[in-house]
């Protein structure tokens, strides 16, 4: 399989026939093919970043009675960068 790019021509990957089209490209499969070399627990333990999400994490669990309760409280309560409001 080949795939044309604006730098030039790029053969499948595993293909000693062509090299990467950039030095960018060759970087990331160089980071893919080492990520891929640890072993699955390590891959998962890292593939998963817990990132706090003010209000949302501060209480254990919240129920509404509808929809519109939810999207009100959201609105109201949650920053916007967390993009929960209505578009």
């Amino acid at each position: 399989m080949t795939v044309r790019v604006s730098s030039g021509m790029v053969s499948n990957r595993h293909s000693n026939a062509n090299t990467p089209a950039t030095a960018q490209e060759a970087q990331w499969w160089s980071e893919f093919d080492a990520a891929a070399r640890r072993p699955l627990e390590q891959r998962l333990r890292y593939a998963f970043i817990k990132t706090y999400k003010p209000v949302l994490d501060d209480a254990r669990w919240r129920s509404f009675a509808s929809m519109s309760e939810y999207r009100e409280w959201c609105s109201r309560e949650l920053p916007d960068w967390l993009g929960y409001g209505r578009v």
